[in-house]
């Protein structure tokens, strides 16, 4: 065998294994985006009352995991009719859970005092959550059943006490 052949035998393996791993990195680098009819992915937080509270610990009810920040204008219109859902939907098995991206406690806690939230809320500075799910912006939220599916997926601020969003919450009750 010639050392010309030997040479482009290890420039074709070379080549070979430089694009098996820009494969491997391109693959690795694509970020999830949760969508409807996806699972959602499992997670677990410490809420503000101290309980930890995991994607399935529902006890069999509809969740709707809605994530937000307390300096988001979007997020601060939302907050009212948000609550409102969850004290006119949680007799009917709702859980609404808020998950914050604030990084500090306080403007976050100013936040829950403001609006008096009445559903569970936790914060996620690091905003581990919220990049498993794709979530990128706030606010955004999830509706999921009861085995982890997700139903539908609200992108930006919404009036959570429209008619239209209170039936479709509702047909799956």
């Amino acid at each position: 065998m010639t050392q010309n052949k030997v040479d482009q035998g290890i420039k074709i393996a070379i080549g070979v294994l430089l694009l098996g791993l820009a494969w491997v990195i391109v693959g690795s680098m694509h970020e999830r985006i949760v969508d409807v009819g996806d699972s959602a992915p499992k997670f677990t937080v410490k809420t503000e009352s101290g309980a930890k509270v995991s994607a399935t610990d529902f006890g069999g009810k509809l969740l709707l995991l809605n994530f937000w920040a307390s300096w988001c204008p979007p997020c601060v219109e939302e907050a009212p009719s948000l609550n409102q859902l969850q004290k006119t939907l949680a007799p009917s098995g709702l859980v609404v859970l808020g998950v914050s991206i604030d990084q500090k406690d306080g403007p976050y806690k100013d936040f829950l005092k403001r609006f008096n939230i009445a559903f569970p809320t936790s914060r996620d500075p690091e905003q581990d959550i919220s990049y498993a799910y794709g979530t990128y912006k706030v606010p955004e939220s999830y509706l999921i059943d009861r085995s982890g599916k997700v139903l539908q997926k609200y992108i930006g601020g919404e009036n959570w006490i429209d008619p239209q969003i209170v039936n479709e919450i509702k047909s799956h009750l």
